[in-house]
């Protein structure tokens, strides 16, 4: 007798955002007292953007986490104490160390399993989805919680035009369960170093001083060019190696970065984009958490149903990108 294949499914989500709402006409009118000139009609056509959430200052990473873990927790019908395993993707960590993950842990009170971060900016989501998956899979966890939490407005240069109008703060987070019945069916991660400079956030405390760039800098036009093009080959990799088509998609839920990014990736996949699951418009990108915010959203508002099919993605700095398959 074999034994029996051991699989991770998704047992619930949840999340959480700042009660802080942003209009981008709230955001223009700040940005004008400092001469800077933006609209809701430029931000809109660029990016599908309307609003974003923002942190107040003093909320950290940890705390958006937490809430998002709670509410996963409940929607799984899991108590702290189940889980085995956490993970936090995030760029904006509330310290050097401890891990945010370590952080979330004491706040939920579930001592005793693994905690630690991990650092894919926004494929963070998707990096931490894969990496629980393979614990699970490998025996060495059996309930993980897999948190995507960022505070993105402590990063940006709000003199920036170009940037800090693309982000928001937030956090989502699921809760993976060990099961035999196939639940995540495929998953890759790729990433190219050298693509380093189209986006990074390249400063660093030392010796007491802040050195480098610490805020956010983008090369627009390089990172969309790169990012239609490996979401594209992702998707139909990881289809491919599940053995299924991309028409055979319930749902998509890419990383919100930008709905342009969104509309290009469905017109080169052929899918309608009413299997796209957006929600860049009302969050704005909040980086490692926008993958399961919007997974969270679709599955509380009725859109995704137990046994579809998802395909989950994301893309960012690193330059860093991956897609995770999952029967829901």
């Amino acid at each position: 007798m074999g034994t029996a294949m051991t699989y991770a499914v998704i047992a619930g989500s949840g999340s959480f955002l700042p009660e802080r709402v942003v209009s981008n006409d709230e955001l223009a009118a700040e940005l004008a007292t400092r001469n800077i000139s933006t609209s809701d009609e430029w931000i809109v056509e660029r990016t599908g953007i309307r609003q974003r959430h923002l942190a107040e200052r003093g909320v950290t990473t940890s705390q958006l986490a937490t809430e998002a873990a709670r509410h996963a927790l409940d929607d799984a019908g899991v108590q702290p104490s189940d889980v085995d395993l956490i993970i936090v993707a995030t760029s904006t960590p509330d310290y050097v160390f401890p891990s945010t993950a370590c952080l979330v842990q004491a706040n939920l009170g579930a001592k005793g399993g693994a905690a630690f971060d991990v650092q894919a900016v926004c494929s963070g989501f998707v990096y931490a989805l894969s990496t629980a998956d393979a614990f699970i899979r490998a025996g060495r966890a059996r309930c993980a919680l897999v948190i995507g939490a960022e505070v993105f407005s402590r990063i940006l240069d709000w003199n920036d035009r170009g940037t800090c109008v693309l982000f928001g703060d937030g956090a989502g987070a699921v809760v993976l369960k060990a099961s035999d019945q196939p639940g995540i069916l495929a998953a890759q991660l790729h990433a190219d170093g050298a693509q380093t400079k189209i986006l990074c956030a390249a400063g660093n405390v030392a010796y007491g001083d802040v050195t480098g760039d610490p805020f956010l800098r983008m090369d627009g036009q390089a990172v969309f060019k790169q990012a239609v093009t490996v979401l594209d080959r992702s998707a139909r990799d990881v289809c491919a190696e599940a053995g299924i088509e991309i028409a055979d998609l319930d749902w998509l839920v890419p990383h919100q970065a930008n709905v342009r990014i969104l509309n290009f990736l469905a017109r080169k996949l052929h899918v309608p984009t009413e299997k796209i699951v957006i929600t860049v418009d009302s969050h704005a990108n909040t980086s490692a958490a926008s993958v399961p915010l919007a997974l969270d959203v679709a599955r509380r508002d009725g859109r995704i149903k137990p046994g579809q099919l998802v395909l989950m993605q994301g893309v960012g700095g690193g330059f860093t990108w991956g897609s995770v398959l999952a029967r829901m």
